[in-house]
């Protein structure tokens, strides 16, 4: 019979990490675990993406906080609620037929929302947005735009 030699140092890792397993210390029993949205964000995030839907703006006011600010890289930096509306919502709102969430992925008050959207003129566009939620509410948004490549965006080329 074989044996073969087994540093302390080596053994007494291997008793830690199992002793840490054992006793379930939360970092490590959590360190693979996927990252979890709270039920009332989620609901949240995805109220603010049926409203698009429904163009009416009143609902989708009353989602977002009187902080709100939206950050994007189409020259959008930190932009007010108002500027929102009128920059984004009253020029998208009629041209977008509906969004199809793919992703929503969050952790506390914060989201990574990764969609679909489908416009009146057949045209599709893939983004990715980063979501800031407090009480309820939208606080910050920051949209990702995909590549032109494979979603030919016809937000980003102002094509209607």
């Amino acid at each position: 019979m074989r044996t073969n030699a087994m540093s302390r140092r080596t053994l007494l890792e291997a008793a830690a990490c199992a002793l840490a397993t054992a006793s379930g210390i939360p970092e490590i029993a959590n360190a693979h675990a996927q990252p979890t949205l709270s039920p009332k964000n989620d609901e949240t995030i995805r109220k603010y993406y049926a409203a698009w839907e429904q163009k009416d703006w009143r609902p989708f006011d009353n989602l977002l906080a009187d902080n709100f600010s939206f950050t994007s890289a189409n020259n959008d930096d930190h932009i007010s609620k108002s500027a929102f509306k009128t920059r984004c919502w009253e020029s998208q709102v009629d041209f977008i037929e509906r969004f199809e969430l793919e992703r929503v992925i969050g952790s506390g008050d914060e989201a990574f929302v990764m969609y679909v959207c489908r416009t009146k003129n057949a045209k599709t566009f893939r983004n990715v947005e980063y979501f800031r939620l407090r009480a309820g509410k939208v606080e910050a948004i920051e949209c990702y735009f995909g590549a032109q490549a494979s979603f030919a965006s016809a937000v980003g080329s102002g094509r209607r």
